[in-house]
């Protein structure tokens, strides 16, 4: 399952992370650097430094207000969010077909996501493209919302044609390991807070978020 959030950061706070990164004393370093060893080849971007104080300042930031969202906290079951990066692409940059590594340094890589900080007519190409039996999908969101789709799909970002393209990504280690386990939960959490929302807390309801719950405890990786 994946999932927009629409917004996860508001004009302000999305603009508040922009403006240092595109200042020009920012520390960028080859994106290949943090590559695992089979995507390193068809890495063509620019990451902030993560040892310096401006990446831990908006790391940690961005790590709250993801946190703190209800879908993110509803779909995702974060354990542990993690190995955040900020990256930006100018004319040629991207990042051909790959698959996310299964770990991290810090935990596995159950669902990825990108942040997007810079709007859609800001640059040209350099849309997201997530791979799946059904097809491609590519995604240029506004700045300021994010996509959480799972670390499992080959995916790819296409070169950038004009413009700069910034965004943050990261990954989520969920409670729940399995995603089908993720998603019924997802559907039975949001089915009794409808039924919630229109008939309040009768019998119905208890039946459903005691199964909610139980089934949490068994799951709970």
């Amino acid at each position: 399952m994946r999932f927009p959030l629409e917004p996860l950061l508001d004009p302000q706070q999305w603009q508040a992370m922009a403006e240092p990164l595109q200042n020009a004393n920012a520390d960028w370093r080859p994106g290949a650097e943090t590559a695992g060893w089979h995507a390193r080849a068809v890495k063509h971007n620019q990451q902030l430094d993560r040892s310096g104080a401006l990446h831990q300042r908006l790391a940690s930031e961005l790590q709250d207000h993801l946190l703190r969202h209800p879908l993110v906290q509803a779909a995702a079951f974060p354990r542990h969010i993690h190995g955040i990066l900020f990256s930006r692409s100018g004319v040629g940059e991207g990042y051909g077909r790959h698959v996310d590594n299964a770990w991290m340094a810090g935990g596995r890589t159950d669902l990825s996501f990108t942040v997007f900080l810079s709007e859609p007519d800001a640059y040209s190409g350099g849309a997201l493209v997530l791979e799946s039996p059904s097809g491609e999908e590519p995604f240029r969101l506004p700045a300021g919302h994010a996509l959480v789709y799972p670390s499992t799909l080959l995916h790819r970002v296409e070169p950038v044609t004009a413009g700069e393209r910034l965004v943050a990504v990261g990954w989520i280690e969920s409670r729940i390991r399995q995603a089908e386990q993720r998603e019924l939960l997802f559907e039975l959490d949001s089915a009794r807070r409808a039924l919630f929302a229109r008939s309040g807390k009768d019998e119905i309801f208890d039946l459903i978020s005691r199964s909610y719950s139980n089934l949490l405890r068994a799951w709970d990786c």
